[in-house]
């Protein structure tokens, strides 16, 4: 029988094995979102196949009929593996898209069966001792606050300071700490034989957890290297999404969450079209505003107009901006422009700032987010959004928006263009080719009509002329309008439009 001084160790056991378990689910649907997109569909199809996992680990308890403080402790052993291992093996299987979900769902399944068994055999352990209902209030009490402790920690100290590997090596240690903690509190219920292999068992995993994390730095350069074709040049995980920064003979990429952002090669062509048309459009340049940009690199060709006097940057991701700031490859493309005393740069949701924001005006607004592949990015393209940006403009202010392909994703890029309209813009598409992205277009607008610009205000681009200009507004029988729905805020068709027409190309 177990000792009533033991029973509130066996509860802290408890609150462990629950964060861990819990944590395990989060990074799963972390780590499907980064590698597959669309947060909502991972994270909905992850905690699903993990919960029901769990049931059939509780179920499976049942069947548990002799030595369960053994069968707890193995139980514990195989899940420090599993789980600590968790996302070492998803990162590395990231490179192999045709397996990746196979290998995700096999996981989850694994591990959701066995945390789906502690609880279970816990109560088995403790039932002797406890009434009936004091029993379940107190495992369930440390259940759902390990449930609480997990979710905060993850979002707001593990991934931030450990990143996504050592926060599962480390979990996993913990599961290795309530084993081995477990072998003592219950010693007086496992065979002594059996106690010494699980006391040794558990050292021997704790040595191969504690061995990966020391090496995961390099085990997340092997899996981006494998999964991107290129030197890792810099790499961070910050609190909204993993950055990789990689060089090669194929130019310097950056990309946020596996989705490409430019590559040097060729994006002075994305961005010379994306600010020089409505640089061209507005009556003045002294206050601009720029929304996403955290590389510099739109910066960078707004800061070849002599009359801007000042330039507010708005960026979610501090990540971005400080690797902007400090990493020598991209400073140099960005011609340090994010080190220049006329900009101030704001890490904030550009939403909520442009909410705060209003009573101040801008000669030239340029919005550069990532393409809308989930809901928190669609919403930065709604009616609302673009309602709350014509707050910070006046009549003769310029508007561009990067609104994403009208080749391969017709339908995502005309619904952006029909948003802004409806939302109450002038407006007038456009497009051109960037290599590494294919045909690509913007959305120029303002608040009342105006004429397509014909004549650039700087000259000797390298790509852009006065030439070319008009010709980027004509559109061809493959890229032209279609039928299509508006983003609004509480359905987001364009996230769905994005997913259908995108997947396509995977």
């Amino acid at each position: 029988m177990l000792k009533k001084r033991k029973q509130p160790l066996l509860m802290l056991t408890v609150l462990v094995i629950s964060t861990a378990g819990l944590v395990y689910e989060l990074l799963g649907g972390a780590l499907a979102s980064q590698r597959l997109g669309d947060s909502i569909t991972q994270f909905s199809t992850t905690i699903g196949v993990y919960l029901f996992s769990m049931g059939i680990g509780a179920w499976l308890s049942g069947y548990v009929t002799a030595r369960v403080a053994e069968t707890f402790v193995h139980v514990e052993l195989a899940t420090a593996i599993v789980g600590g291992f968790e996302a070492p093996i998803l990162w590395l299987a990231a490179g192999h898209a045709s397996s990746y979900r196979a290998v995700l769902y096999a996981l989850l399944g694994l591990i959701g069966t066995l945390v789906g068994l502690e609880i279970p055999l816990v109560m088995r352990i403790v039932k002797d001792e406890l009434k009936f209902e004091t029993l379940v209030s107190r495992v369930l009490t440390f259940d759902y606050i390990g449930a609480l402790v997990g979710s905060l920690a993850f979002a707001l100290v593990l991934v931030p300071w450990l990143g996504m590997l050592r926060t599962s090596l480390f979990f996993g240690l913990l599961n290795i700490a309530v084993a081995l903690l477990s072998t003592f509190i219950l010693a007086d219920l496992i065979r002594r034989g059996t106690l010494i292999r699980l006391r040794v068992a558990s050292v021997v995993i704790a040595m191969a957890l504690v061995v990966v994390f020391i090496y995961a730095r390099r085990i997340e350069v092997l899996g981006e290297e494998e999964t991107y074709g290129a030197q890792i040049a810099y790499a961070e995980q910050s609190p909204y999404q993993r950055i990789v920064l990689t060089a090669s003979k194929g130019g310097v990429q950056l990309l946020l969450n596996g989705n490409l952002q430019f590559n040097s090669i060729d994006e002075y062509r994305y961005h010379e079209a994306l600010v020089h048309p409505a640089m061209a459009l507005a009556a003045e340049h002294k206050h601009i505003l720029i929304l996403g940009g955290g590389d510099g690199l739109a910066l960078r060709e707004v800061f070849r107009y002599r009359d801007v006097e000042d330039v507010t940057l708005v960026d979610l991701d501090h990540g971005v901006t400080d690797m902007a700031k400090r990493v020598s490859l991209l400073r140099r493309l960005n011609h340090d422009s994010m080190l220049d005393p006329r900009v101030t740069i704001v890490n904030d949701d550009a939403m909520v700032w442009l909410a705060d924001a209003r009573g101040r005006t801008f000669d030239v607004v340029i919005v550069d987010f990532p393409d809308p592949n989930n809901f928190s990015l669609g919403k930065l393209y709604t009616t609302r959004f673009y309602r709350i940006l014509r707050e910070v403009m006046r009549d003769d202010t310029a508007l561009v928006v990067q609104s994403t392909s009208p080749l391969f994703a017709r339908r995502s890029f005309w619904c952006i263009e029909r948003t802004m309209a409806e939302a109450g813009f002038a407006t007038r598409a456009y497009h051109t080719l960037v290599p590494s992205f294919g045909e690509w277009g913007y959305v120029l607008a303002r608040r009342v009509p105006f004429d397509v610009p014909t004549r650039l205000d700087v000259q000797r681009l390298r790509f852009l002329n006065d030439a070319i200009l008009p010709t980027l507004f004509v559109f061809g029988a493959d890229t032209g309008p279609v039928e299509v729905e508006t983003n609004h805020m509480n359905s987001q068709a364009l996230v769905r439009y994005y997913d259908a027409e995108w997947s396509e190309y995977e």
